[in-house]
């Protein structure tokens, strides 16, 4: 009975580490748009720096995954999860790395205040991005199948809206060449993020349902 209640308590802590994880990538995203609409090369360079910790938790929480199966064997439903489990660390490492491009075009305007009508689809598109993650994350707390499905309906507004930016922009790229490139480059990581997210629900139902269903 001790080790079950183990073994129980190890996916549970599993499960808690990915959120935590995850809440951390969130800020990240958030924080690197915040530092491209302000120009704020410092908190660009937090969000870089920040990037190794959410390396290393990945780095730790997979080892853990790993050494339950190798350990506990699991059945059924406690196998789907601890695979989900680990696809889903893949995702919101992903997730991260793209905060970090985003990061990174801040340093390269430095110097060269962005062109706001260049950008100014981005927030928009930001925000529905980071309610796809903490949905995402939420459906994954709760194990609520409904709410992972929500996160494909945003995935699709995500893409229409950058679609309709890239159109405007490629029209306009002759008035600032380097403004219009840098924010298709973010518009183009945002709508990453946003299938990683849709990543993440898919995962979820698959612990659920043992089913496979495409949302993105």
């Amino acid at each position: 009975m001790g080790s079950r209640n183990a073994y129980v308590n190890e996916i549970r802590g599993i499960q808690n580490s990915i959120l935590r994880m995850g809440s951390l990538v969130e800020q990240s995203v958030y924080d690197s748009v915040v530092a491209l609409m302000s120009s704020d090369t410092v908190s660009a360079s937090q969000v870089i720096l920040g990037d190794d910790l959410i390396d290393q938790m990945y780095a730790e929480i997979e080892e853990r995954c790993i050494i339950l199966l190798a350990t506990q064997q699991p059945m059924a439903k406690d196998l789907r999860m601890i695979f989900a489990d680990i696809k889903i660390l893949v995702n919101l490492e992903r997730m991260a790395d793209y905060a970090v491009d985003i990061a990174q075009v801040v340093t390269e305007l430095r110097g060269h205040p962005i062109e706001a009508k260049a950008f100014e689809y981005i927030p928009e598109m930001a925000g529905i991005v980071q309610l796809m993650i903490k949905r995402g994350l939420d459906s994954y707390s709760r194990g609520d199948i409904e709410k992972a499905k929500e996160v494909c309906l945003l995935d699709d507004k995500v893409d229409r809206l950058f679609a309709d930016s890239y159109k405007y922009l490629i029209e306009s790229m002759k008035c600032d060449p380097n403004a219009i490139v840098r924010s298709l480059f973010v518009g183009r990581y945002l709508e990453r993020i946003a299938d990683h997210a849709t990543n993440i629900g898919e995962e979820v139902i698959f612990i659920a349902t043992g089913q496979r269903e495409e949302l993105n």
